[in-house]
């Protein structure tokens, strides 16, 4: 399942959760989303976060994003990649890394 960030909260989530894969992005761009959420259904040890950097100063802090969109993991609580992409195989390839690992 995929959560929309509506707090600049994303903090505490990554340090609740064991392992989070997010989407960055602005605005009204989602073209990913639903390949998104394709992926949240299939992963489902990991909690899928949508974040929109507009809204959420900190949240995008945490990962060094600079371009949007973005996707980001976190494990254990720590930063681990980014993808700059709208590939499904690129974001395919980020995913597979933080749940295999």
């Amino acid at each position: 399942m995929v959560h929309e960030l509506e707090n600049d909260n994303l903090r505490e989530i990554i340090e609740k959760e064991d392992t989070v894969i997010v989407q960055y992005l602005t605005g009204g761009y989602d073209q990913m989303k639903p390949q998104f959420s394709q992926l949240a259904a299939e992963y489902q040890e990991a909690a899928f976060i949508i974040v929109d950097a507009e809204k959420c100063p900190k949240a995008i802090q945490l990962a060094n994003i600079y371009q949007l969109p973005t996707f980001a993991a976190f494990k254990r609580g720590n930063f681990v990649n980014q993808v700059h992409t709208n590939k499904l195989d690129l974001l395919k390839d980020l995913v597979n890394e933080i749940t295999i690992n």
